[in-house]
């Protein structure tokens, strides 16, 4: 039986308590190796080496997402910390629809679209909001990774 999961809660975004680090980089296919490695320097400096490895898949994914599904001219990444969690958040200029997980594949089924079943798996929670209310100009994809969940499974 193949796992359904929803789409994330409507969370909104909240900018989380700490240090914040901010990278602006082009919508490019660079883009995704840049953030990972910004990711995981932020990370290995503020004392969370055990969430380096789930921060860097997931924000590869989101920025990749960006890349591939929008015209954005550029992707802003903010990542904080303090010591119970981290939050990334990746924004892009084109609001249109916002990501939800793809239905279930079947086994076999080509490897795209996979990404967000990722983040979902991996994050302690994780979500989506756009800007502008009624005529919306960006949007943000966000997610957090818990310390304390990154110990429960290293144990």
């Amino acid at each position: 039986m193949t796992p359904v999961i929803a789409p994330p809660s409507p969370t909104p975004y909240l900018p989380q308590r700490g240090e914040r680090y901010r990278l602006v980089v082009p919508n490019a296919p660079t883009a995704p190796r840049i953030v990972r490695d910004f990711v995981a320097t932020v990370l290995w400096a503020a004392g969370h080496a055990p969430l380096v490895d789930d921060a860097r898949l997931c924000a590869s994914e989101i920025v990749s997402n960006a890349y591939c599904h929008t015209d954005s001219p550029q992707v802003r990444v903010e990542v904080t910390v303090n010591r119970r969690q981290v939050t990334v958040y990746v924004t892009d200029d084109e609001p249109g629809h916002l990501p939800v997980p793809p239905p279930p594949r079947t086994p076999g089924a080509d490897e795209g679209g996979r990404g967000l079943f990722l983040v979902d798996a991996l994050a302690a929670r994780w979500g989506t909001t756009a800007y502008g209310a009624r005529s919306p100009h960006s949007k943000t994809v966000w997610f957090t990774l818990s310390a304390a969940s990154a110990a429960h499974l290293s144990i």
